[in-house]
């Protein structure tokens, strides 16, 4: 009886060093599904073409998601998949590029690098983590074969919209992020820049972006490589982030709203 007992207690042992050792690895799959609210100015009376857009819109926001980890790194990217086939001639088909972009973390480090290619010029954006105040909510609930636990965060941010008068204004918004993470995974990582958690998070809602695990694999017999990006044009966030709006600016002068009547056709997406 005492052998056993002592067999027990080392393999136990093995098991905690395996979860909570360097060498702990695993992979996570995303799907993600964002609120698609569709407004067209009044004049537009076609009911179905609004129907139609809707719902391209609702599947081109339809994405699948691999996060890899260990305890102190991540690597985030979206799986390709195969293109919609093309419309019949008597219809239309909307394309939302949103570029490729390969995120890597490190939380030991407290610093991210994240590959993005838009319009056609590849950036490396490397900054330090942002870490977000989380209010932990005492509620649980099961993700698959995990129990999660609720944490709420609350922040505003600032969107632009296009007025009647066909020009760009600032709206800034109040917004509520709820995410559930499980400490059964022992890594304060999740989806996306999300992190700083006592657990993996596998859940995400920010009231229009809706990000939920469906698959997990821990220490898997194949080898996982967590490599960060080195390609790209070295910027910060700030410079990044002002590139794009400066193309943003760009575009609108190039495409102009205006319809042949013209009227000006407002779509709007989300808040």
């Amino acid at each position: 009886m005492r052998i056993i007992i002592n067999v027990l207690v080392v393999a136990l042992v093995l098991v905690n060093t395996k979860v909570y050792g360097q060498e702990f690895k695993g992979k996570a799959i995303y799907k993600s599904h964002r609120k698609v609210d569709l407004e067209m100015d009044e004049d537009d009376k076609n009911a179905e073409m609004k129907k139609q857009i809707q719902e391209q819109l609702r599947k081109q926001f339809q994405q699948e998601y691999t996060l890899t980890f260990d305890k102190y790194q991540s690597f985030y990217k979206k799986n390709e998949k195969l293109a919609a086939p093309a419309p019949a001639s008597s219809g239309f088909q909307i394309t939302i590029s949103e570029g490729s972009e390969a995120l890597y973390k490190n939380i030991k480090e407290k610093r991210y690098s994240n590959a993005t290619e838009i319009f056609g010029k590849l950036f490396l954006v490397k900054d330090s983590l942002v870490y977000r105040k989380w209010e932990l909510i005492n509620e649980t609930k099961n993700i698959g074969l995990y129990t999660c636990y609720k944490a709420v965060f609350k922040d505003s941010y600032t969107t632009e919209t296009i007025t009647e008068e066909n020009e760009l204004e600032t709206v800034e918004k109040e917004r509520t992020t709820v995410v559930w993470y499980t400490p059964q995974i022992p890594v304060s990582n999740g989806p996306m820049d999300y992190h700083g958690l006592p657990g993996l998070i596998l859940e995400i809602n920010d009231g229009e972006l809706t990000l939920v695990c469906t698959k997990i694999v821990l220490n898997p017999e194949e080898d996982i490589n967590i490599n960060e990006p080195n390609k790209g044009k070295v910027v910060t966030q700030a410079e990044f982030e002002k590139i794009m709006d400066e193309k943003q600016k760009e575009m609108m002068d190039r495409f102009p709203t205006r319809r042949d009547d013209g009227k000006t056709r407002f779509i709007k997406i989300g808040g």
